[in-house]
């Protein structure tokens, strides 16, 4: 399987994860405030501190992002571009969030694909502090509670990523069981969590958000990305059992890679390595 040497020493355990309490709900974003802000808004009106977000459009202006990009000092396997902030209102196609905590205060990691005002289709990872909603619009989102997404050190990436932790129960109305979680790198994605949900006994998940990047992609209907470093969001995905009985993880994502290639679509089991990093939100069903 591919891999990308990461320039700090690899944790034993690949998957971070933290059991919690859970449950889905829609709600419109308000325009004129920060997408942050909106959404941080949305998840405290239901009694969440976090959660993920599933965005099927929508219009954001003012807009800053980044794409993903080689390492201009090798200190980091791949890295960020230059700020991009287009004028004028971007029209997302799609987007997904995992909505947590940085330094003590509340923070987003997000990627997505969208048209430009100019026509441009593009997409990456938005910035929260210049990112803004245009126009209401509604979207689905995953809360959590008895875990926080927490933006911290990692050695092995020499990142600062979001991953689950520990956070006392707000009390929300929440009653599916679930699993808030990262996957380490250079590990196949849908393998990773075939094998979470055989070992907790799992016989069908759903996946809430998906947040993260693959080293390349490789999908079902044979389209390649060979450029290893991408921004991924997760469309649709699902862990049931196969023609043969086994899990099988179903994961329809998108993603953007550093020369600007857009691929869409399922990637095939075995073959798809994490690169940096992968959040989401495992609902068991």
């Amino acid at each position: 399987m591919r891999s990308i040497k990461q320039p700090g020493p690899p944790v034993p355990d690949r998957i971070q994860w933290v059991e919690v309490r859970g449950r889905a709900f829609a709600f419109t974003l308000e325009a004129g405030l920060s997408l942050l802000e909106a959404a941080r808004r949305g998840f405290a009106a239901q009694g969440f501190a976090g959660g993920t977000l599933n965005m099927t459009s929508g219009a954001l202006g003012p807009f800053g992002y980044v794409m993903p990009a080689l390492s201009k000092t090798g200190e980091n396997a791949a890295f960020y571009s230059d700020t991009f902030r287009p004028a004028g209102v971007t029209q997302l196609k799609l987007a997904t969030m995992t909505l947590g905590s940085r330094d003590g205060a509340p923070f987003f990691h997000c990627h997505g694909l969208w048209r430009e005002a100019d026509g441009r289709i593009s997409g990456g990872h938005m910035l929260p502090e210049e990112t803004f909603v245009a126009e209401p619009f509604e979207v689905r989102a995953f809360g959590i509670d008895g875990a926080v997404f927490a933006a911290e050190p990692d050695p092995e990436t020499r990142f600062k990523l979001f991953g689950p932790v520990p956070f006392k129960s707000s009390g929300a109305n929440a009653s599916s069981r679930a699993f808030a979680m990262r996957l380490r790198p250079n590990q196949d994605f849908a393998g990773s969590l075939e094998a979470f949900c055989r070992g907790r006994g799992i016989a069908r998940a759903k996946i809430h958000g998906g947040v993260g990047s693959t080293i390349g992609a490789r999908f079902a209907d044979g389209n390649i990305i060979e450029p290893f470093a991408t921004e991924l969001a997760i469309t649709h995905g699902t862990v049931a059992p196969g023609a043969s009985g086994g899990l099988e993880a179903i994961l329809d994502v998108a993603l953007i890679d550093y020369t600007g290639g857009i691929g869409e679509g399922r990637l095939i089991r075995g073959d798809n390595p994490v690169l940096m990093t992968m959040e989401l939100v495992l609902e068991a069903v």
